[in-house]
């Protein structure tokens, strides 16, 4: 049972996957789920309630889910984190983590990136 099934169920065709023994509820991956339907403004609510309880358990976080959102085709792109070329060399030369790099990335000089290309590729660090 792949997640686009599982979302199908619960967003299109409201097939209950638990009770039918398709879906084990071991397999049901309730954090994954609510990140997927967040990016929605009709179904952001019910996730943020699953969110609140996540002790639940899981049968009843999907029967809740199923029940409350309105049977409509959804669907949503992951959010890619794409870091440039250049993000990615001054991370590695000055071994800063994201969140230093992102802050440094932009007073960095393009001549200065030669050079951090050029000493990486020589295997020198700072």
């Amino acid at each position: 049972m792949n997640l686009s099934e599982t979302l199908n169920s619960l967003n299109y065709n409201k097939d209950n996957l638990i009770e039918k023994g398709i879906l084990a509820e071991s397999d049901y991956l309730p954090f994954i789920v609510n990140k997927c339907l967040s990016y929605f403004t009709d179904t952001v609510l019910f996730v943020n309630e699953m969110n609140r309880f996540s002790d639940l358990p899981k049968k009843m976080q999907y029967d809740y889910i199923l029940h409350s959102i309105r049977k409509r085709k959804r669907f949503s792109r992951w959010e890619k984190n794409n870091k440039s070329k250049k993000f990615l060399l001054v991370k590695e030369y000055y071994q800063y983590s994201d969140s230093k790099t992102e802050e440094i990335v932009d007073l960095i000089s393009d001549d200065q990136l030669k050079e951090i290309k050029k000493l990486l590729e020589t295997g020198e660090r700072k």
